[in-house]
């Protein structure tokens, strides 16, 4: 019998439309084999990796081809979480939508409520002002180190460094600190408000996140010394799932997987928002678009969110948090308890909600992964008549069978954790 081009055949072959013997569906997984019995020597083989499994960073299921172990072809199955935010947002108000954003992209929910927010606003022509301005650029770049530590920790544990996933998780402990005593949660944070947001930060977050700013750079130049010259890190991850810049323009990448394979697009300077073209910061540039490109690219991100949050501070203005517009936000309670006309504007927005202007409109921000695109469209009520978003982890995730053709399944696992999904925002 010739050799066949997965892992079993059937054992009286059928003809395809082209004449060939008829092959198993790869998406018919491991079950195949004790359908079809055992392949022969040197047969491929079919295995499932996930969907709960630790390398697959969530409930991802990898259905992978392999010849001995070279991958042959691999194929995602995704859906094992889905939640269906998008339908749920199309029966609540716009501000009762912003605790679903945080739980898409879990591991940056600051930066998930600032995208649906601006989106909200500006559909309902909104500007915000200067404070709640620089507030949510803190909270846009707190989320990034979070999100780009939960990574590289993650992903030192798969290539087996386990020192340097000890050092970011305590980083990224030490934002959750703040984020708590700013909001008071620690990862469903709900911190926007459609025309500001939720509370105001005190002197003592001020004073902690200067702090952080002041001293986390020594973590970072600890995990470059460990890392970045390790024999067996570089091993692992130099050449290793290569997508060139025309490949990555092609499968609409974005993020670090798009930078690292050497085109210089971040949304934060060349669809600036935010007032983020007033900031000084650097766009890392990756030149192999491999996993160490990768790896490389997030670790100087770092170093420019940090470099952003120090000026952030530095320019943070008096004056107030919220639009003082009590049609489109919340009267502050002390009003709300005391004087009637608060009162009745705090009733009317909690029982009606606030009502946009019939349109659409689509806001895309920089998230830690990659554009992330919010569209909403208004009938002219309270709730949007449909609520889509554009998940970068979704799009990332759609390269990986091209870049884990030809690599061993060790390689796979290493491939994997560099595109940095979520799978809260992959499912939706």
């Amino acid at each position: 019998m010739s050799k066949r081009t997965i892992a079993v055949e059937l054992a009286t072959p059928g003809l395809d439309p082209q004449g060939r013997p008829a092959r198993i569906p790869l998406e018919a997984g491991v079950g195949a084999l004790e359908r079809y019995g055992e392949p022969d020597a040197g047969e491929h083989m079919l295995i499932n990796i996930g969907p709960q499994h630790p390398a697959t960073h969530g409930v991802l299921r990898l259905v992978v081809e392999l010849d001995g172990e070279t991958v042959v072809r691999v194929i995602p199955h995704v859906g094992y979480l889905h939640s269906g935010f998008e339908k749920l947002g199309e029966y609540r108000h716009y501000n009762q939508i912003i605790p679903l954003t945080d739980r898409t992209d879990y591991l940056s929910p600051m930066a998930n409520n600032v995208g649906f927010a601006l989106a909200a606003e500006q559909l309902m022509g909104i500007e915000i002002t200067p404070r709640c301005t620089v507030l949510r650029v803190i909270a846009c770049e707190m989320s990034r180190i979070i999100s780009h530590m939960v990574w590289l920790g993650t992903t030192s544990i798969d290539l087996g460094a386990f020192t340097p996933f000890l050092w970011a998780f305590q980083e990224r402990e030490r934002i959750y600190n703040l984020q708590e005593m700013w909001t008071g949660a620690r990862l469903t944070t709900s911190v926007t408000r459609v025309g500001g947001m939720m509370a105001d930060v005190t002197d003592d977050f001020v004073a902690g996140l200067r702090q952080f700013v002041d001293t986390y750079p020594k973590t970072l130049h600890e995990i470059d010394r460990v890392l970045t010259r390790n024999a067996v890190w570089v091993g692992r991850t130099q050449g290793v799932g290569v997508m060139t810049a025309q490949e990555a323009v092609n499968y609409s990448l974005s993020g670090p997987m798009l930078r690292a394979s050497g085109v210089p697009y971040d949304m934060r300077r060349d669809k600036p928002y935010l007032a983020y073209d007033s900031y000084e910061f650097d766009v890392p540039v990756g030149e192999h678009g491999d996993v160490y490109d990768r790896y490389l690219v997030r670790l100087e991100e770092c170093h420019q969110s940090n470099r952003i949050l120090r000026q952030a501070l530095e320019r943070l203005p008096d004056g107030p948090l919220n639009i003082g517009d009590p049609r489109l936000i919340l009267p502050p309670k002390s009003r709300a308890m005391s004087d009637m006309e608060a009162m009745i504007y705090h009733f009317k927005q909690v029982m009606e909600g606030v009502k946009a202007p019939v349109g659409e409109a689509y806001v895309g921000i920089e998230n830690p992964k990659g554009e992330l695109g919010t569209y909403l469209v208004s009938d002219g009520t309270a709730k949007p008549v449909r609520w889509r978003i554009r998940p970068p982890s979704f799009i990332n995730l759609a390269a990986l069978p091209k870049m884990a053709e030809g690599h061993l399944l060790s390689d796979l696992i290493a491939i994997n954790a560099s595109v940095d999904i979520v799978m809260g925002e992959v499912d939706r």
